[in-house]
């Protein structure tokens, strides 16, 4: 990711929108910004790339990297805020520093739905979550918006790489029921839409609008690493018989569960997601296809 001069007005110029904490997600979001010709500044621990060197510190009330902050419009926060405090300190912190008052939009999680059942973004949510305290907190201080992102994929990130990291056994793949996720190119619309069709004290939930079923995933990538597009096995002998095991596992907790078709019914996933509310509201929808 590189920022040149010709991108952003920095020190006290004035952007459309700051970007605080460049990170995956600004892979994405930097490329449409310049597309769509949105004057911004985007922000990173050590200032890399021609960013503004910025490090949020909870417990310091020194104005001095905040004044290194242009005025913006909107300010997107990447970066996790925890608990009470850390929402009003950040807006505090800007506004004194700045004669503008910017909207403030904090990337979450919808990890903060807990229910097992349909849930929208006016579902009750585990309100004692640090980080739904947090949000709850930037909404009531700055009348910010947040975006609860579903599962984040998209470059190098790929749900099929999570398998080995989230299913080390039959156990835990009994337990997998529903998954969520959104592209980062999609991330990105839903920030520049947000932006220009701002919705204060609003909380979103942000998917691709498609509920997967983990076991049908997993037999599906199972199969698709196991082989080549001529059938010939390509992988490593271990990397093999990992995909037989999760193919045998997958189809022994069919039979003993008695689920007779994948995927299955949405009452057998658990918590399922309804991502339609935002996109309905700002009139477009998600580009990015079923995951594969």
């Amino acid at each position: 990711m590189q920022i040149t001069e010709s991108d952003v007005e920095h020190d006290n110029g004035h952007v459309d929108l700051l970007i605080l904490g460049a990170g995956w997600t600004s892979t994405f979001l930097i490329p449409l910004l310049k597309h769509e010709k949105i004057k911004f500044a985007a922000t990173t621990t050590d200032g890399r790339d021609g960013t503004i060197r910025f490090r949020f510190d909870p417990g310091s009330s020194d104005p001095t990297q905040f004044n290194a902050l242009p005025r913006t419009e909107t300010a997107l926060i990447t970066f996790p805020l925890i608990g009470q405090g850390q929402a009003k300190h950040l807006v505090r912190m800007y506004e004194s520093t700045h004669t503008n008052k910017p909207h403030f939009i904090q990337l979450g999680a919808t990890s903060i739905w807990k229910a097992p059942t349909w849930q929208d973004e006016s579902s009750l949510y585990d309100s004692a979550d640090p980080r739904a305290i947090a949000e709850d907190e930037l909404m009531t201080c700055s009348h910010g918006s947040v975006l609860n992102l579903a599962g984040l994929y998209g470059g190098s990130r790929q749900p099929r790489d999570w398998v080995d990291r989230v299913v080390k056994s039959k156990a835990d793949l009994k337990g997998k029921g529903a998954l969520h996720v959104v592209h980062g190119e999609d991330v990105a619309r839903a920030i520049v839409a947000l932006h220009r069709n701002f919705t204060p004290g609003k909380r979103w939930l942000i998917s691709d609008m498609h509920v997967y079923d983990w076991w049908d995933l997993v037999q599906d990538w199972a199969i698709q690493i196991a082989k080549s597009g001529d059938g010939q096995v390509d992988s490593p002998v271990s990397k093999v018989q990992r995909q037989e095991q999760l193919l045998t596992w997958v189809g022994e907790l069919m039979i003993e569960e008695g689920i007779r078709a994948l995927p299955r019914d949405t009452p057998s996933l658990g918590r399922v997601l309804d991502g339609r509310g935002f996109w309905r509201q700002m009139g477009i929808w998600p580009i990015q296809g079923r995951i594969r």
